[in-house]
């Protein structure tokens, strides 16, 4: 099977990619800066992955990444929008360009992942735009399967990375809301492990799965759980949401002008008003056969970096000064 994957080169893609080699794939990995992307290519062996130059927002682009292949994969979509890289152009135009353009090219799975929370009427635009990107993939592609993930984690992630980073600098980390928000945190493994099977299962086509996974903690919970694997001590204070859109909206704006991503950014203060976990009755990755993998299990793995000693942390606490 040749599978053409959209954001190849992002957190979930280069995750998604290794899955699809170890499982004897041909892959198509579509970026927009191919020639950044060279580590991907050790995922598989020589000639079974194929960094292909595309952009999601361009018709003849997207038509000729789907030429020939069996099933696609599309990974598109941005944390905050800037530019010409907008929710509304990544989100919304993309995931209807390549389900019009896969029907066309006879593409017979198409695979798009989304977000928990993904709904048009949602007051965070990123979620707004999620959902009504869905609902336009659906309305070219209508056997499309959907995942939605809770907050995704592994090595490379935005949030265990970012805050250990904050840590580090800062005496103090913010709890956005009082810190009562839940997420249901997924390993980007399993992630990955939900799109193979997907596209491998017939009976998954035209389905809605949330992925998510086997804890769910609030966003405190979260900080506290960074700070202990780290070994450092922060005050963590409570920051109601009208105060955190005020300090977002100072901390976006080096973005608008500079090639540097935010540090928050307004709509994402939105999007932390709402619960980011799994919804009763929903299809989940127990239903992929997936047993999910534990944030306990996996995230001191890569935050040992963070730590005062880095990974000889521990063995220095019992040797002499």
């Amino acid at each position: 099977m040749s599978i053409t994957v959209f954001g190849a080169s992002g957190l979930v893609g280069r995750h998604t990619v290794r899955a699809l080699a170890q499982a004897g794939r041909r892959i198509r990995a579509v970026c927009r800066h191919p020639n950044l992307a060279n580590y991907l290519l050790p995922a598989g062996l020589p000639g079974q992955i194929q960094l292909f130059k595309g952009n999601v927002r361009d018709d003849d682009s997207v038509a000729r990444a789907l030429e020939g292949t069996d099933a696609a994969v599309n990974l598109t979509g941005v944390l905050y929008s800037r530019g010409k890289q907008s929710f509304e152009a990544l989100h919304v135009d993309a995931a209807r360009r390549i389900g019009r353009l896969a029907r066309e090219a006879g593409v017979k799975t198409l695979v798009h992942v989304s977000a928990i929370g993904a709904d048009p009427d949602a007051e965070s635009h990123y979620a707004r735009s999620k959902g009504a990107g869905e609902n336009k993939l659906r309305e070219e592609f209508p056997e499309a399967t959907i995942l939605r993930p809770s907050l995704v984690f592994g090595p490379e992630d935005q949030f265990f990375n970012k805050f250990a980073w904050l840590a580090r600098i800062s005496p103090t980390l913010p709890l956005i809301g009082g810190g009562r928000t839940r997420f249901q945190p997924v390993f980007v493994g399993d992630v990955a492990a939900a799109i193979l099977s997907a596209l491998n299962d017939p009976a998954t086509r035209g389905k809605t799965y949330e992925l998510g996974g086997p804890t769910v903690y609030t966003f405190k919970e979260l900080l506290q759980l960074i700070l202990r694997e780290t070994g450092r001590k922060r005050l963590l204070v409570p920051m109601p949401f009208f105060l955190a859109s005020i300090d977002a909206f100072f901390l976006q704006l080096p973005s608008l002008f500079l090639p540097i991503a935010p540090l928050l950014t307004v709509d994402q203060v939105r999007l932390l008003k709402t619960d980011n976990v799994v919804h009763e009755g929903a299809l989940t990755l127990a239903d992929l056969g997936i047993t999910p993998d534990a944030v306990e299990a996996v995230v001191p793995s890569y935050l040992w970096r963070f730590r005062a000693k880095g990974q000889f942390q521990e063995i220095a606490k019992i040797l002499p000064d």
